[in-house]
């Protein structure tokens, strides 16, 4: 496998159990037509998601997935759901063995192998904090599970539960310490070398079936967040807290035998430095997606002056299963200036299957059937288009740089809803314009052009028009930039090709 070309690359996460079946009913992954993923190779994707491949525990679903607030999201999502199509959760896994709604391991491998050939990774889920409630580990592997006591669940039902293997002995529930607990799942237990050697094991494993893995909340089995979440049971039970963190160990240990292995965090609470210190290649950047959708364009222009490192290591994203439909949330016009962003700043750019089809319902993750939804043909040429432009070198390899919107006047403020940046490779160049605001705005940029012209023509790549330009005016007052509401820019200017012309 080639290591991803670029240090910026392009992510695609598919429900795979929802996607396969768009191929028919038998199709297996290694059925998969070369058609498609030679369509992902031209649209630029380095990488590919498939969320959801390994089999869930059938047992918990009549138990855990018809709850309430489940079945409101599915009476939202599908109007004619039906109980058939409540497949369970794909984080409540068994253990890590393929779904069989998706052929084989072989089946895997070979899908790998396809994706590899086109210079493509795959990448597959690692569900770090706990297992299906009923997951057939509790029987062979209990050690590796958070223990309780009945004083203990008897006190907190919602978070303990009997073990399915042992009605004397009880388990807690996988949780999120600020959510209630995952009820159809069971905590593992990180304070455990057990477990640590468990889990690290799977990761080895996985290194011949994937290129990396996308780690399920990451943040989670920290020392100090794993301690606060079960103080109660780790002091009951006299845990003690290990010299080192989960992940420095697991991903060192994988690192030595496969040294281009992907690791992606999702992460949250400001975590995503120290995962990313601890080993990580790449963290989810949810505040990003959370100022989008707030509009502070001051905010979103200090959250991009963070330092080089850590905004190589980001996952810029709209959308994903967990999240709002980008086009919902953020409204058509507001999603189009948005994506612009999060597809042309350093790190991971990250799309969700039906995001470049404008498309408005989120799912739940235990459906297993998807309604149809009408594409929206202005979302669509808007993708098409961006994943044109942002396949040039420049934007994968080049040298990226914040730029500042000066004033038009003194009087015209406007120039506060303008986000800009520029990338340089050679000779080859590409500023990057934003208005992120409902009315029109103006500003003049000032960036250094190497030319022997006194004019220059910079060519709108997202609006195909050509403008041309005063290279000094550039230099002394900055390029005049008038935008409408969340509208956008990508200038192409080659300093090469300009001077050549000129001989």
């Amino acid at each position: 496998m080639k290591k991803i070309s670029g240090a910026n690359p392009r992510l695609l996460e598919l429900n795979v159990r929802i996607w396969i079946k768009r191929f028919g009913a038998d199709c297996t992954l290694s059925s998969i037509p070369d058609e498609q993923i030679t369509k992902w190779k031209e649209l630029g994707f380095d990488m590919i998601w498939l969320m959801g491949v390994w089999d869930n525990n059938k047992e918990v679903i009549n138990e855990y997935c018809f709850e309430p607030e489940l079945i409101s999201a599915y009476n939202s999502a599908l109007k004619d759901w039906q109980k058939d199509d409540v497949i369970g959760s794909p984080y409540s896994i068994d253990r890590y063995d393929l779904n069989p709604l998706l052929g084989t391991k072989e089946d895997l491998i070979s899908f790998k192998k396809k994706l590899n050939d086109a210079e493509i990774s795959l990448i597959l889920d690692f569900v770090c904090n706990h297992f299906s409630a009923k997951s057939s580990l509790i029987w062979t592997n209990k050690e590796i599970f958070l223990p309780a006591d009945e004083f203990i669940f008897k006190n907190d039902p919602y978070t303990f539960y009997q073990s399915p293997a042992n009605s004397k002995e009880y388990l807690a529930h996988g949780r999120d310490p600020l959510f209630p607990p995952w009820k159809d799942t069971a905590q593992i237990n990180f304070y455990s070398r057990e477990a640590r050697n468990y889990l690290t094991s799977v990761l080895i494993e996985l290194t011949d079936l994937c290129d990396g893995v996308r780690c399920d909340m990451a943040m989670l089995p920290l020392n100090n967040i794993f301690y606060n979440t079960w103080i109660g049971v780790l002091k009951k039970y006299g845990f003690e807290k290990p010299e080192k963190e989960f992940w420095e160990e697991a991903i060192a240990q994988v690192k030595i035998i496969r040294d281009d292995f992907i690791f992606i965090a999702e992460t949250y609470w400001d975590l995503e430095w120290q995962l990313q210190n601890l080993g990580f290649d790449f963290t989810y950047d949810k505040r990003l997606t959370d100022r989008l959708v707030g509009g502070n364009i001051r905010s979103i222009k200090d959250h991009l002056s963070a330092e080089k490192t850590y905004q190589d290591k980001s996952v810029r994203f709209l959308e994903n299963h967990d999240e709002d439909r980008a086009i919902v949330k953020l409204g058509r016009e507001k999603s189009i200036a948005a994506a612009v962003i999060t597809s042309t700043i350093p790190g991971i750019a990250f799309y969700f299957d039906g995001q470049c089809d404008g498309k408005r319902i989120k799912l739940p993750i235990q459906l297993g059937r998807e309604p149809e939804e009408k594409q929206d043909e202005k979302i669509k040429e808007f993708y098409r288009n961006l994943f044109s432009i942002t396949r040039s070198n420049v934007f994968r390899n080049g040298s990226w740089k914040l730029l500042e919107a000066h004033p038009v006047a003194d009087s015209d403020h406007s120039y506060e809803n303008l986000l800009a940046w520029e990338w340089r490779l050679e000779n080859d160049l590409r500023i990057v314009v934003v208005n992120f605001n409902s009315s029109t705005s103006r500003c003049r940029l000032k960036f250094n052009i190497q030319s022997y012209s006194e004019e220059i023509v910079l060519t709108d790549l997202l609006n195909n028009i050509t403008y041309k330009r005063s290279v000094k005016e550039i230099s002394e007052k900055g390029l005049f930039v008038e935008l409408k509401s969340f509208n956008s820019h990508i200038f192409s200017f080659n300093e090469a090709a300009s001077n050549q012309t000129l001989h």
